[in-house]
């Protein structure tokens, strides 16, 4: 995904805005940072959740998968972001010193909707319907 950058000689502006620059009403937002480049974050898929992911300052990678189809994503630009969709397994990892990671969800937290197992993951894939 790629947001406007309207920002002018007085500096840089990026908005989102829910549900018309990204798919969902926001519910959530939380950022990470601090992390350095050997930490892995998320190694979780959610049911219910989905996200947008935005580097606003350094850079860090994502990996999705679907449990066939694998993709990296380098997030390093602030106007730039990926979106996960429900029941897509991700890790974050590869953070630059100055990293800081936003995320964007459309429902609050709710820790019986995310699944930490990736082999538990696979399985529930293969009767997963949207």
């Amino acid at each position: 995904m790629t947001f406007k950058d309207l920002g002018d000689e007085r500096g840089k502006l990026v908005v989102i805005e829910g549900s018309q620059d990204i798919p969902f009403d926001i519910a959530r937002a939380f950022y990470i940072y601090g992390s350095d480049a050997t930490v892995v974050r998320g190694q979780h898929a959610n049911r219910n959740s989905e996200f947008v992911l935005v580097n606003v300052a350094g850079k860090s990678k994502v990996m999705i998968t679907d449990g066939t189809r694998k993709e990296i994503v380098e997030l390093n630009k602030p106007m730039e972001a990926v979106y996960i969709p429900k029941m897509i397994w991700k890790e974050m990892y590869d953070f630059s010193p100055d990293s800081v990671l936003l995320v964007l969800a459309n429902t609050h937290y709710d820790g019986s909707e995310y699944i930490r197992d990736f082999d538990a993951y696979i399985d529930e894939m293969k009767t997963y319907k949207e």
